[in-house]
């Protein structure tokens, strides 16, 4: 499992490498420059909001499926049929709900509008990600590493023509942005499913009222765990618009995205170290074999690359936000310094997390997430009206914290690892070494001849970067030796 997991990690991370990075800084980003920062926070604010209510696209199906699957294969013919029919109930409850819900709010008609295409994003986007549960549950990492940057390619074709294709005399605007998203989850949807359908031997959608009680019934803990976790990680940007007056809370928003974009990047890495363990944890719990080796190993990878990218960026976080914004600099580099340190906890908890719901300890871990919730509304409520979008920042940051801490502890009660000392004392070491190499980049000016005066600190922090990865390797934390070893390994 080892082996699988590294090879099929190396093809995900290459794929989402090369394509996520252009869409988020090619594209996202410029369509928020193109925008501005106001109307990109009318529009990071509505995308949240339709965030909230997402659980109702699934109510927990997909992440059980992809357990379920993964564990007993045969189930797909049995259940896919039912299960469309069930997720397509749920769109229509979703609609009503969130309509309801922005009606209550008092949003205007512009609101509704871009409610309603991003409430389709929404409902295919979960299409997608339940077709994918079922591909990913066969192990069949290939096909779903190509189907998980599909959408961001079709994205990336359609907004670039928009952009930069001078098709229109008109200033781009963010409804196109929204358009080029649903045209490309429609395609990938459609691709997805016919894969699945081939897999599936699918012939009719059946009504079979007791099976989608069973099926709910069984689903209903990875909802409520859905449901909480979305609730504390797309909370921020919807109160900071609800605590604060309608333009300063748009603009506060938009702040937020502008420092929330670089973790949300770095998150990209970390969540697909869960895509692949989810199913791979799933099979060898039902298996009884040990996890500990794949937890150590999976955990180690995804730590260190975290630590190297939480703690570079924060000390680097000015001249990155620059590098990608021309207005509310100051503002946004204040919130990405707290919101990148949290990478290091969600990192943490893609790992852990993971394994316990590949466990089934559901109730547990809804309990953390509960614990998180009421953190951040705390937080949230107390901070926002005396420091804006850095008080957001700040709740979200301690509430990942403490989800990680939890999440850690509760591991060790479950499955009694034997504590590893050293290897502790090494990770501690490394993260000491790390900000010591930033400290000593930041404050002892090399001179770049090569570079443009404004982009010098590009050679220290890639000097910095440079010796974070040399001690990773001195550490033995990152080891090709070990990979190539487990790379050899029989399938």
């Amino acid at each position: 499992m080892q082996r699988k997991f590294l090879t099929n990690l190396g093809l995900l991370l290459f794929l989402n490498l090369l394509i996520k990075p252009v869409w988020i800084f090619g594209i996202d980003l410029t369509v928020q420059r193109t925008v501005g920062v106001s109307d990109y926070g009318f529009y990071f604010v509505i995308l949240n909001f339709s965030f909230l209510f997402n659980i109702v696209l699934d109510l927990g199906i997909t992440n059980f499926n992809n357990r379920n699957i993964a564990q007993n294969n045969h189930l797909l013919n049995k259940h896919f049929s039912g299960i469309l029919v069930l997720k397509l109930l749920f769109g229509i409850v979703y609609f009503l709900l969130a309509f309801l819900i922005a009606m209550i709010l008092g949003y205007s008609a512009a609101q509704f509008r871009l409610l309603g295409w991003l409430a389709l994003n929404q409902f295919l986007l979960s299409f997608i990600l339940y077709l994918r549960s079922n591909i990913s549950g066969f192990l069949m990492f290939k096909t779903d590493s190509m189907l998980s940057v599909l959408d961001r390619l079709l994205m990336i074709l359609f907004c670039g023509v928009f952009l930069f294709g001078h098709i229109t005399e008109t200033r781009f605007r963010i409804e196109w942005f929204v358009y080029s998203q649903t045209a490309a989850y429609t395609i990938t949807a459609i691709t997805a499913f016919l894969i699945v359908v081939k897999k599936a031997h699918f012939r009719k959608l059946n009504w079979n009222w007791p099976f989608f009680l069973m099926i709910m019934k069984q689903s209903f803990p990875f909802a409520l765990l859905v449901l909480l976790m979305t609730f504390y990680n797309r909370l921020d940007p919807v109160m900071l618009e609800s605590l604060l007056p309608e333009q300063l809370g748009n603009e506060q928003a938009g702040i937020y995205a502008s420092g929330f974009r670089l973790l949300d990047a770095a998150n990209m890495i970390a969540y697909l170290f869960s895509v692949l363990l989810v199913p791979i944890f799933s099979k060898m719990i039902k298996n009884k074999q040990p996890v500990d080796k794949i937890l150590k190993l999976s955990f180690t990878l995804v730590i260190t690359l975290a630590v190297i990218v939480a703690i570079g960026s924060f000390f680097y976080s000015f001249e990155l936000i620059g590098l990608l914004y021309d207005a509310h600099i100051e503002a946004s580099t204040q919130v990405f310094r707290y919101l990148i340190l949290g990478f290091i906890a969600v990192s943490t908890s893609y790992i852990f997390g993971t394994l316990l719901t590949a466990n089934g300890n559901l109730t547990q871990l809804n309990y953390i997430a509960l614990t998180g919730l009421f953190i951040n509304l705390i937080l949230n409520f107390l901070l926002i009206p005396r420091l804006l979008a850095a008080g957001s920042a700040i709740s979200s940051l301690v509430t990942q914290f403490t989800m990680a801490v939890a999440q850690i502890i509760f591991v060790q009660r479950v499955f009694r690892f034997r504590i590893n000392y050293s290897y502790i004392a090494i990770l501690a070491l490394f993260i000491l070494g790390v900000i010591s190499f930033n400290i000593l980049s930041r404050y002892f000016v090399i001179p770049w001849p090569f570079l443009p005066s404004r982009f010098a600190w590009l050679g220290n922090f890639g000097l910095m970067l440079t010796a974070s990865v040399l001690l990773a390797l001195l550490l033995r934390l990152w080891s090709f030796g070990a990979f190539l070893k487990i790379l050899r390994e029989e399938r």
